[in-house]
């Protein structure tokens, strides 16, 4: 009998990435491959990339190095959104020999058999992104504790430094039942806590699927919090103007949807949330943000920021730091602006010099990190349940409670199994801002 061949896989960028690549490992599996972590060695690697994250050409070459330092002559292939963008980019890069776009990655395991390793540059096959229109379903499973569920792909908004409409193509999402039929099958394989993930989530619905009736986001949480089952569901990221005042309030009352929002701001300023042609006004959004803590106080709020978009004047900054300052949220994502070939903004004059953009990058974050601390400070003394996972100390525990607080355990004594929900005794926030926590058993 033959040996497995072995495969391994690496994931650059964001949740829906994450689902994507494990559900395509787990075809490899069905198919008889050997899956391996990546710094071992492996007859395939295959590089699942994102052309949202800073420097994407560099983390790309420098998995692929890694790959073949401890496999030379294995077949290595890159695939995602950095892979539909700059094909031809990545086809120079020494050690790759197969390139695959939007569409073709999720044909991966027909690729692969009679690949050959190739001396000069590698074979590309990565379609129009006007052509793909097909949804792929996927989620993750087996890599972390909680689920990413892909419930939509692509995006038919045009904000002026976004490259994922090039990447990925227009918006598109299967039905509510074919979601629901996937949650179900999550559950049955034990499953607590699925985070709902896509490119524009709250554009759900946008492509109808030949159904007379065209289905909503709202249509899709209903279904999935009667689901049994599952503990949680998470939204994992909702533009502020789907963010609907029916969204909120069904989620302050659901079963199982969490208090946690994760809304895209990118600018305070008005005048430069025009030039990124967002879809709102920064009034808007503080309004989404007070209707939520209103009826919810306890969520968690969450913000993606980006520092340094061309036109960004001292004044916009302050702006946005001042807006930001203000806001009853949690935490920050900051993001510095780079040029992305073939956007509006790349166009745009009034670069902002990089050193200021860094500078900008620096006080956000420590704005985020006041933020957080803040937030954590109002549950100290409480006990709130927590889904169990691996800490990244060796030998802990450490977890999420339902509005997103990560809480450290101290088990030393308490055996605790993972991808169950404990209550927990939050005792208090160190001097480096890790909020500690006690399981429940341990303090009785």
């Amino acid at each position: 009998m033959a040996t497995p061949k072995t495969i391994a896989f690496h994931t650059l960028g964001c949740k829906l990435n994450f689902s994507e690549t494990s559900s395509i490992r787990r075809k490899f599996e069905s198919l008889g491959y050997s899956p391996v972590d990546w710094e071992e060695p492996a007859d395939i690697y295959i590089l699942n990339t994102c052309s949202v994250t800073e420097f994407a050409d560099r983390k790309c070459r420098a998995a692929v190095r890694k790959a073949l330092r401890c496999s030379p002559d294995a077949r290595i292939i890159v695939m995602g959104c950095y892979a539909q963008l700059k094909p031809a980019e990545i086809a120079e890069i020494e050690g790759v020999d197969l390139v695959l776009g939007a569409a073709e990655k999720f044909n991966v395991h027909h690729y692969v058999e009679g690949l050959s390793k190739t001396s000069d540059k590698a074979m590309i096959k990565a379609g129009d992104i006007v052509e793909v229109n097909s949804f792929e379903e996927s989620f993750s499973f087996g890599d972390r504790t909680r689920t990413f569920l892909k419930i939509q792909d692509g995006c038919d908004y045009k904000c002026s430094f976004c490259t994922i409409p090039l990447a990925r193509g227009k918006s598109r999402n299967p039905t509510v039942e074919n979601i629901v039929a996937q949650a179900e099958e999550l559950a049955s394989r034990g499953i607590s806590e699925v985070v709902l993930t896509g490119v524009n989530i709250g554009d759900f619905g946008k492509s109808s699927n030949g159904l007379q009736k065209k289905e909503t986001f709202l249509d899709l949480i209903k279904a999935l919090d009667k689901l049994e089952g599952i503990n949680r569901f998470r939204i994992s990221s909702i533009e502020p103007n789907l963010c609907s005042d029916e969204v909120i309030k069904f989620v302050a009352h659901s079963n199982k949807f969490v208090p946690h929002f994760h809304m895209p701001l990118q600018s305070g300023s008005d005048e430069i949330l025009r030039s990124m042609r967002r879809r709102y006004k920064k009034e808007l959004y503080s309004d989404r943000v007070s209707e939520i803590k209103t009826i919810m106080p306890h969520a968690c709020i969450g913000v993606d920021v980006i520092v340094g978009f061309p036109g960004e004047k001292d004044h916009h900054f302050m702006e946005t730091y001042d807006f930001l300052s203000m806001l009853e949220i949690s935490y920050l994502h900051v993001f510095t602006y780079s040029e992305r070939a073939n956007t509006l903004a790349a166009q745009l004059p009034g670069s902002v010099p990089m050193e200021t953009r860094r500078r900008r990058n620096a006080q956000l974050r420590n704005l985020s990190q006041k933020k957080k601390l803040q937030f954590y400070r109002q549950f100290v003394g409480e006990t709130r349940l927590v889904l169990i996972e691996e800490s990244k100390s060796l030998g802990k525990k450490a977890g999420f409670t339902d509005n997103y607080l990560k809480v450290d355990l101290d088990d030393i004594h308490q055996n605790l199994h993972l991808n169950t929900i404990v209550p927990v005794h939050l005792s208090h926030i160190t001097k480096g801002g890790v909020l500690k926590g006690l399981p429940e058993q341990v303090l009785a």
